[in-house]
């Protein structure tokens, strides 16, 4: 049974999404065993204990340094004994250290096609804007895992949202979930419960 720790900064949809597989068998032989947000108003927080999830609340305010944050972040994912930790939604650079420790299975949601509308300082709504400033025709989600990079590890799985010509960053940001993130981020967590993705050479292998 794989051991999730969710990681979230906000509202917590694709946190649901995830719940949501779980409950209804698209996820198997998976358990969320706890959700951790940097906020301590995340509605996240709040969809986990609707659930009866185990809810955390750590924070870079409340350290007087990063380093003495990133140990204690890391110590508190630790507690929880995770297989896999999922970012959804978290805006805080994940420790270097914690990268190392869980090589290979913390994953990450996107709102684009990586390597389009990607990097530092993309996220949240400003990706659907610069996607839309662009004038693609096609976006997307993509599901990938977490190197020392900022949306560089290896891709998993990644699913087109077209464009529409009446589209606002709001709007495209629905659809974008509706259509990609809370679809192949469930899939990618049942495809890793299962033991059916493969890192080789950087790249990912789906068995």
């Amino acid at each position: 049974m794989l051991r999730i720790v969710v990681c979230v900064s906000g509202g917590g949809t694709n946190l649901q999404a995830i719940i949501d597989a779980v409950e209804n068998g698209i996820i198997t032989n998976a358990k969320i065993g706890a959700v951790i947000s940097n906020n301590a108003n995340a509605y996240a927080l709040e969809r986990a204990k609707k659930y009866g999830i185990a809810g955390d609340c750590i924070s870079p305010k409340q350290f007087e340094d990063r380093e003495s944050f990133n140990h204690a972040f890391l110590e508190k994912v630790n507690s929880y004994e995770p297989d896999l930790i999922v970012l959804a939604g978290f805006l805080v650079v994940i420790p270097g250290q914690m990268i190392q420790k869980y090589r290979n299975q913390i994953i990450n949601i996107h709102p684009s096609l990586i390597p389009s509308f990607c990097g530092t300082g993309c996220y949240g709504l400003k990706v659907h804007e610069k996607a839309l400033e662009r004038g693609v025709k096609v976006t997307g989600a993509t599901v990938h895992f977490v190197d020392e990079g900022t949306d560089t590890g290896p891709i998993i799985l990644q699913q087109p949202v077209m464009v529409e010509p009446e589209d606002t960053p709001e709007i495209l940001q629905r659809r974008v979930m509706e259509q990609a993130e809370w679809k192949i981020l469930p899939q990618a967590i049942n495809l890793i419960a299962h033991g059916k993705v493969k890192v080789v050479n950087g790249k990912t292998i789906i068995l």
